[in-house]
């Protein structure tokens, strides 16, 4: 919040921004987006997500009518309806340049801290950790509180991804499409760049002190090199750069004068009013080519195009850099702030990947991330088996704390389990036409647990070391007594197919959550925000990693661990998810090797 001025009379701006400096050394001030724009947004898409979910609904019941298979229909409805709503956001704000259609609609766009376009990396973190932020559910208590609280205005994914939510719409109504060839190109008086400017300071400086000769040829090299700003007249070299200097240190000293006052701009055909007057057409003109770029980034342009568009951005950085030397309004600095903003992140944002790359993502980045981290891997396979183990002897010592340990749906089915495993019915069986149906539900079901203790870790690591350990002493508990009935064979044949990669990918899930949290209590020599953005860029490489392992182990427990086959065979399948996990990861070494290692602070 700053004070400004309105008519010599100080208002306040409770407007809070973000500073960036571009390479071109210009400072943008990114207006961030406030709690109400950002709540306005979310309605707008949710919105548009419940007339989506209504409409596959429908499409579903369209194809049962049509006598399409309830197997291909059910897996229609899983997958669409559970994707759907991280997938709208991950793939919007990943893919559309940091906007929803809500968000577009509002005007306001996800960014990356350093004012960058946000990576599809930092989209899936940010709305991966959602499930924090949504917290207590479905208030959005924790996530508003932070937006409100924070200084940047960041929930906790905005956090980990480095991200932050800005006003990003460049007043572009009723402007026309326009070509490149159409913006003007330069200005209409001379105007010296700050380095030209010193350069002839320095030189109107010394000349006194320089030979009659020496002083004559660097006239004669500077006036060449200024010979820009003569509007075609023919003028001695000495008179014109003398003439040059003072007109530049005039209009500079009045400007700074105008500002040290605390007014706007000097009336009476000022500097900054000729200034903004000269310039407008050619900013109005940017900006219709900056919407443009916004609505289809780079390829809204020609191959020739592309370099005059750049040069056009930079002349545009430099009128932002003499707008505010010379004092104009806070209006005009705004504009010029959104719309080097807009150039930028057109220019600067990341290069889509093509999918042909997606291949080198899943099967060298995910399983180096795992390489990378095994420390953190460690840990989450200690934090899960050690309760595990408990919760085994524990029931194994003493039964009766069974009615009051285990859930009644647990109690039930091991009641059940001597009579089924007598009648030669396995733990778990379904027809050969529900197995697809079966296995897509358990993929998606594992793939919700695995984010949700990935994003426990958000919480100093506490949610991922809470779910890890709960789960690892539910299931020893569950084995302990399932082996008091003697129906421990009956359970191991169940798990034994799937389970190598499903709690494989539940360990590295609780390591990904662990890298966050670590990077909070002890950041090393980063700030903590540095830090988090670094572990989670690791971290969400490590879920990915985790996501291949459960779609596998959804695959085998859906299709074969529903099946009637035997434990010999189950134990065999079991052997070969070993191996697929083994190559998997031994591939990643050369995954690791392309790039540069990701230190974990600490």
């Amino acid at each position: 919040m700053e004070p400004q001025f309105e008519g010599g009379t100080p208002r306040l701006d409770l407007r809070r921004r973000h500073a960036v400096e571009t390479p071109e050394h210009v400072t943008i001030d990114f207006e961030l987006a406030g709690v109400g724009s950002r709540v306005l947004a979310a309605i707008l898409d949710a919105i548009l997500l419940a007339a989506w979910t209504l409409l596959v609904i429908l499409t579903a019941a369209v194809l049962g009518g049509l006598g399409v298979g309830g197997s291909v229909v059910g897996i229609f409805l899983v997958v669409v309806l559970s994707l759907s709503y991280a997938g709208y956001f991950i793939l919007y704000e990943g893919l559309r340049n940091g906007q929803t259609p809500g968000k577009r609609r509002l005007g306001i766009r996800v960014v990356g801290d350093t004012g960058h376009s946000v990576t599809f990396g930092a989209a899936v973190i940010r709305n991966v950790l959602r499930l924090a932020d949504i917290l207590p559910p479905p208030t959005y208590l924790l996530g508003g509180v932070m937006v409100v609280f924070q200084s940047r205005g960041q929930r906790l994914g905005d956090l980990a991804a480095g991200t932050i939510v800005v006003r990003d719409r460049p007043a572009t109504e009723g402007l026309p499409e326009l070509t490149l060839d159409e913006v003007p190109a330069v200005l209409e008086f001379p105007e010296l760049e700050d380095a030209e400017y010193h350069l002839l300071r320095q030189y109107q400086d010394r000349q006194g002190d320089l030979a009659p000769t020496v002083r004559e040829r660097l006239a004669g090299q500077l006036a060449t090199r200024l010979a820009g700003y003569a509007e075609g007249r023919q003028v001695e070299p000495q008179p014109f750069l003398r003439e040059l200097f003072l007109q530049e240190t005039a209009r500079r000293e009045g400007a700074l004068a105008v500002r040290g006052q605390g007014r706007g701009p000097a009336k009476g055909g000022s500097t900054a009013e000729r200034f903004v007057a000269r310039q407008r057409p050619r900013w109005d003109a940017f900006a219709a080519l900056a919407d443009r770029a916004s609505r289809a980034g780079l390829d809204a342009f020609r191959a020739e195009e592309l370099p005059a568009f750049a040069a056009r951005y930079r002349e545009l950085a430099s009128d932002l850099a003499r707008a505010r030397t010379y004092g104009v309004s806070d209006d005009v600095i705004l504009r010029l702030e959104r719309l080097v903003s807009a150039g930028h992140n057109a220019l600067y944002r990341e290069p889509r990947r093509p999918l042909r790359q997606l291949w080198g993502v899943v099967f060298r980045s995910w399983p180096a991330a795992v390489l990378e981290a095994w420390p953190a891997v460690v840990v989450a396979f200690l934090v899960f088996a050690v309760p595990a183990a408990v919760g085994f002897r524990i029931l194994r010592e003493a039964p009766e704390r069974a009615e009051t340990l285990l859930p009644e749906a647990i109690l039930r089915r091991a009641a059940a389990g001597a009579q089924r495993q007598a009648e030669g019915r396995k733990y778990f069986q379904a027809s050969a036409g529900e197995r697809p149906v079966v296995a897509t539900y358990i993929i998606v079901n594992n793939v919700r647990v695995a984010v949700a203790c990935f994003a426990g870790g958000i919480f100093v690591g506490v949610g991922s070391l809470v779910l890890l350990a709960y789960n690892g002493l539910a299931l020893g508990a569950f084995a302990g007594h399932f082996a008091n009935q003697g129906l421990f064979r009956y359970l191991l044949e169940f798990i034994i197919g799937h389970g190598v990669l499903e709690l494989f990918a539940i360990w590295l899930a609780g390591a990904a959550g662990f890298l966050l949290g670590k990077s909070i209590l002890a950041p090393g020599r980063l700030r903590r925000s540095d830090a988090l953005v670094q572990s989670g860029r690791l971290a969400i490489r490590l879920v990915g990693a985790a996501t291949v392992c459960l779609v596998v182990a959804g695959l085998i427990e859906g299709l074969l661990s529903a099946g009637e086959q035997d434990l010999t065979y189950r134990a065999a399948i079991s052997g070969a998810s070993v191996v697929f996990l083994v190559l998997y990861l031994v591939n990643g070494r050369a995954g690791r090797a392309d790039r540069p290692v990701t230190r974990v602070p600490g």
